[in-house]
């Protein structure tokens, strides 16, 4: 059996190298990964504007996003330090407008400074020793009238999803970020929403659009498995996942944010 060791970066950054084949089988190949890219595909063209731009994709993974991205018309960099998940989505990119790029975030500013009129950065800053400073980062790399598409890892919904299982003790102590040890993929740096407005706007940044990716699934008490996507479950997530209190509780928190422009600018 070959045992995976976690990656860390020099910057106490979670890394995935090795792990190309458990994020395309414990993830994207079960109905949560199936159900998270469905809603992505329904929530970006609404929180979005989409008009071919030239896309960055901020820790791209397996690239599902660049290639949905591609197929709509944007040329895509495609940035993923772990090499494995690099190679794995080169081979599934192939035919597409897809550069990869195989650096970490604190990389770009230099290496793919833009600016760039569209970034994606989806499940990454819940892997960031210093997640604040990373959005700091993502602001940056923005055009003046850039757009930035954030999904985190929901710090409160890791906590509620800890109560229903039991870990009381866990939950009182707050001990819920994971140390990025063993199989387990619970973040190192899980992110509270109040933590995402404030960072925004330390960074210039405001918030155009949110909502829940999960608001249901990880709670179901009785969880049906199936090889495909459960259209029942899907119509409800998509029905509730802009709507108070429930996006709150999203597995992951989606948001469109862009620069911050003066109140004189608007008038």
């Amino acid at each position: 059996m070959t045992v995976i060791e976690p990656t860390f970066s020099a910057h106490g950054d979670r890394h995935f190298d090795g792990m190309a084949d458990k994020f395309a089988n414990s993830l994207y190949a079960k109905r949560r990964g199936a159900l998270r890219l469905a809603l992505l595909e329904r929530l970006l063209p609404e929180m979005l504007a989409l008009r071919s731009q030239p896309a960055l994709d901020v820790g791209g993974g397996l690239g599902q996003l660049s290639g949905w991205l591609a197929r709509r018309g944007h040329p895509v960099t495609l940035c993923e330090p772990a090499r494995d998940m690099l190679e794995r989505a080169g081979a599934a990119l192939a035919d597409t407008d897809v550069a990869l790029r195989a650096l970490p975030l604190q990389a770009l500013p230099e290496q793919a400074p833009g600016p760039w009129p569209l970034v994606t950065c989806h499940a990454v800053l819940e892997w960031m020793a210093d997640p604040r400073a990373a959005l700091a980062t993502l602001a940056g790399l923005l055009a003046p009238d850039g757009q930035l598409s954030l999904m985190v890892f929901n710090h409160d919904a890791l906590r509620f999803s800890n109560v229903l299982k039991g870990n009381l003790e866990r939950v009182m102590d707050d001990r819920l970020a994971g140390l990025g040890k063993g199989k387990r993929l619970t973040p190192i740096s899980p992110v509270r929403h109040a933590e995402v407005m404030r960072w925004a706007e330390e960074s210039g940044l405001r918030v155009t659009h949110h909502a829940g990716i999960r608001v249901f699934d990880d709670y179901l008490q009785q969880p049906v498995e199936t090889a495909g996507m459960d259209e029942r479950l899907l119509e409800l997530e998509w029905r509730y996942c802009r709507d108070e209190p429930y996006w709150r509780l999203g597995r992951y928190l989606l948001y469109t944010l862009v620069p911050a422009r003066d109140e004189d600018d608007d008038r």
